[in-house]
């Protein structure tokens, strides 16, 4: 009885036999399948542009993690928990952001706001040089912008403006204030959790590579801190050198300038161009010598920075030749705009580090 209840049921569960594989040669197989891959692909570049601005907050939330990495191994080393040294780098972080805003932020707002109350004087005095009131007299800049500003105020519009003015930088100073939020949890999440992300990813890699694929990997992590702290000390030269020029000078807002030259210094490529711009602006209200001095200056010094300073200091924290260094610049900057110049060095330091341990050993085994 039991055989016949085997015999029915397999005969109810008898779907048939399988049949041929589809043809995937066929033209109408192929338009399909070429169709669904190229509305995945767009759906995917799609995707990507949407969570763009995110992809961009998370990203500069793991290179600052990976950068400050070095500071909470260093702590590490000498007894505390990871966790209680991520909190020391914090604490440390938080302690000199305070002390720089109570004693530099007033300055810099006070003089800040000097120099833009003091605008309109500033273009009255450069439409006294000859060369400026010559190029005026052909294109009509300052004129524009002298008309601009007292048509404004003179017609009783600066109320109306400075009001959407005041709610479209209010909005932009929520946005940015949620970003910088946003990276600081971030950045403070990656840097708890490093190790664990690492540990993770090698864990995805075969045993029998894994070894040195976690050593490629932490050196090249290493480098990215190294590459940071760089980053910052070129700035920081910078900053004090535009600081002593303008007092030596004796050009205006000497504490603001200098913070724009040291922000500046921090973009690839048109960082240091742009803040010497600004602040020989500000020199040429004084006079033609001091913006003449203060050009001089700045071409002198971004020389010194670019091929002595720069690579040197790169050189020896992501051990990238001074070349390399300004190609990967260039490149980056080119490709991804700031965070690619930011990523491109060390970038550059990994794909030299893989092939010099990776590439040539194969090709001299070959």
């Amino acid at each position: 009885m039991s055989n016949q209840q085997e015999k029915s049921e397999a005969k109810e569960k008898d779907f048939g036999q399988i049949g041929k594989p589809l043809n995937r040669s066929h033209p109408f197989m192929f338009g399909f399948l070429g169709a669904l891959g190229a509305v995945t692909a767009i759906a995917l570049t799609r995707a990507l542009a949407s969570a763009s601005q995110a992809l961009v907050l998370i990203l500069i939330s793991l290179f600052l993690a990976v950068g400050l990495n070095p500071a909470v191994e260093a702590l590490r080393r000498r007894g505390l928990k990871r966790g209680r040294a991520v909190l020391v780098i914090v604490t440390v972080f938080l302690v000199l952001a305070g002390a720089f805003s109570l004693t530099a932020v007033p300055l810099l707002v006070k003089q800040t706001t000097q120099l833009v109350q003091r605008a309109p004087e500033y273009l009255d005095q450069l439409n006294k040089n000859p060369t400026i009131a010559h190029l005026d007299r052909n294109f009509g800049v300052v004129s524009q912008a002298k008309n601009l500003m007292h048509g404004k105020v003179q017609g009783g519009k600066l109320v109306v403006s400075a009001f959407g003015g005041v709610m479209g930088v209010g909005k932009t100073l929520l946005s940015g204030l949620f970003s910088v939020i946003t990276v600081m949890i971030l950045t403070l999440y990656f840097l708890a959790s490093l190790p664990k992300i690492t540990r993770t990813a090698y864990n995805i890699i075969p045993a029998s590579r894994r070894e040195r694929v976690s050593r490629l990997s932490d050196e090249i992590l290493a480098r990215i801190g190294s590459f940071v702290g760089g980053q910052l000390i070129v700035a920081s030269i910078a900053g004090v050198a535009t600081l002593a020029m303008t007092l030596i000078v004796g050009i205006p807002y000497p504490i603001a300038l200098a913070m724009v030259v040291a922000t500046c210094d921090l973009i690839p490529l048109i960082g240091a161009s742009l803040g010497a711009i600004i602040v020989t602006i500000v020199a040429l209200t004084q006079g033609a010598s001091f913006a003449f001095i203060s050009l001089i200056f700045f071409i002198v010094f971004q020389q010194i920075e670019n091929y002595i300073v720069y690579p040197r200091i790169m050189k020896r924290s992501v051990k990238v030749p001074g070349a390399v260094t300004i190609i990967a610049a260039l490149l980056g900057g080119s490709l991804m705009g700031l965070l690619g110049g930011l990523l491109a060095i060390p970038t550059a330091a990994a794909i030299l580090l893989i092939i010099d341990q990776v590439a040539v050993p194969n090709a001299a085994r070959s």
